[in-house]
């Protein structure tokens, strides 16, 4: 037996160990489960989210996994521990943990310069070349912008994830390698495309066949291209203030910063390895390198660690344009919390703090409200007006067709006073209509309508389209006002 296939069994042999080997978790009262269950009502309420799965693991038991509301409105199909939810960035943590493994097989260091398996990966600062390690990848530390998730190419081709990747070629870091802390997706999907490298196979086949399987979350999938389940949930934004139904593009390059697929039944799984087995994972050595990207929290290899009072905290947000999830982790106590929901919305990590406080036994008064849903309320009253306001134009431009058709008004000689006014309303509409294509690129720092229209709340879209009918309206009624005259 080779030392690569020794070390690869005593790998698989250890994650089975601390996946299926029982423990004794505090028991909780019937109050504290009651509370839970009250604040996980009442913040789905708040937030729209259609459906939600919850799971805390105490010492390696499961001791609290339950579905809240519907995996589909429409079907009133209700969440179980089988319905299978998009993870977002907690993805993050298994292709930091493959990478690991690989380490620890002797195939990478993490202090290797990434060109070194993909050679073509040439990147510059100022107009000079960088070397960028795979560790800085791993902390976000590379130097890559956080809106090159905006060119994520829509693809379900095999080689989307070398397409994701190459479209950084024509992107300049953002600052030099190391330096600094900036949050950047793609830098997981450049990990994804050394692992393949390194891995001699498929991204989506490594994590199916070295990560998910050994630790037993056989229900879990790598990308939606992989899923062949009736439990799948159906994905929803917040809009116009209600849950709307929405089917986003297929970002296969982005698989190992963001799509793993998996159900609650796995995520105890995964969350009794993490807090059972932290040596393997090295999930609790961050990069003290840099400064903290926020109050004592540090990023680690697909998780955040932070230092409250006594205690560390691991956990990790992961927001899709459909879905979101949170885990947080305690390992002192090995407890560990996972939120999963069908929605978009930062109101998952509220949840996930909330419940976790609550295990512990603290006091909490929260009523969160994602900012996306204040966004979405404010452009809905918008939208409101925008829409009052088309109304009177349509009524103004039936009342001048009427009144050309009676004979009430003629077409005018297009003089030099009239062929200016016109000039005029033709440009200040374009003008408008320009603002309201341009303005998110330059408020925004880089972002397009078309990561938008994705992302954000579906009113965002509505917005759009109303502004632009509202507009078109307006310079139709424009050119019936200055183009004609009232007949004696």
């Amino acid at each position: 037996m080779t030392l690569f296939m020794k070390k690869s069994v005593m790998m698989t042999v250890m994650l089975l160990f601390f996946t299926f080997t029982p423990g004794f978790g505090h028991a909780a009262s019937n109050d504290t489960i009651s509370k839970i269950d009250q604040f996980i009502k009442e913040q789905q309420t708040i937030s729209k989210i259609p459906g939600i799965s919850v799971i805390i693991v105490d010492k390696g038991k499961t001791v609290y996994q339950r579905g809240f509301g519907f995996a589909d409105t429409k079907t009133k199909t209700p969440v179980t521990s089988d319905t299978l939810f998009e993870l977002g960035s907690t993805s993050k943590a298994f292709t930091g943990l493959a990478i690991l493994q690989l380490e620890k097989q002797g195939l990478l260091k993490r202090s290797d310069d990434v060109r070194k398996y993909i050679p073509w990966l040439t990147l510059t600062y100022n107009g000079e070349d960088q070397a960028m390690t795979i560790q800085q990848l791993l902390s976000h530390t590379s130097g890559i912008p956080s809106n090159s998730i905006t060119r994520i190419p829509e693809s379900t081709a095999d080689n989307a994830l070398e397409l994701t990747v190459k479209t950084l070629l024509d992107q300049s870091l953002n600052r030099q390698p190391g330096s600094s802390f900036e949050y950047a997706t793609i830098n997981y999907d450049v990990l994804g495309l050394v692992i393949e490298q390194v891995a001699k196979q498929p991204f989506d086949q490594y994590i199916q066949q070295k990560i998910l399987q050994p630790v037993g979350m056989h229900q879990s999938f790598v990308g939606i291209h992989q899923v062949h389940s009736t439990h799948m949930a159906s994905g929803y934004k917040i809009g116009l203030m209600r849950e709307q139904r929405y089917i986003p593009p297929i970002y296969r390059g982005n698989i190992p910063a963001g799509y793993i697929i998996s159900n609650a039944n796995d995520i105890a799984r995964w969350l009794k390895l993490q807090v059972g087995n932290s040596d393997i994972y090295s999930i609790s050595t961050p990069d003290l390198t840099v400064e903290p990207f926020d109050t004592n929290t540090y990023y680690a290899n697909g998780w955040a660690v932070v230092k409250k009072d006594t205690k560390s905290y691991i956990y990790h947000a992961g927001e899709n344009p459909t879905f979101s999830s949170y885990f947080i982790l305690q390992p002192d106590e090995q407890i560990g919390v996972a939120i999963l929901a069908n929605m978009n919305t930062s109101s998952t990590t509220a949840i996930g703090q909330g419940v976790m406080d609550l295990w512990e036994g603290k006091t909490i008064d929260m009523q969160h409200i994602s900012s996306y849903q204040k966004l979405d309320k404010i452009v809905t009253i918008i939208c409101a007006i925008i829409i009052a306001i088309s109304i009177i134009f349509c009524y103004l431009f039936v009342q001048n067709i009427c009144n050309l058709y009676k004979k009430q008004r003629s077409m005018a000689n297009l003089n030099y006073k009239r062929i200016l006014l016109l000039s005029a309303h033709t440009i200040l509409v374009a003008t408008m209509l320009t603002a309201l294509f341009i303005t998110p690129n330059i408020v925004l720092g880089g972002l397009n309508w078309t990561f938008i229209k994705v992302w954000a709340p579906t009113s965002i879209t509505f917005l759009l389209y109303s502004s632009i009918s509202a507009s078109l309206l307006y310079l139709l009624i424009g050119f019936l006002m200055i183009g004609t005259k009232r007949n004696n």
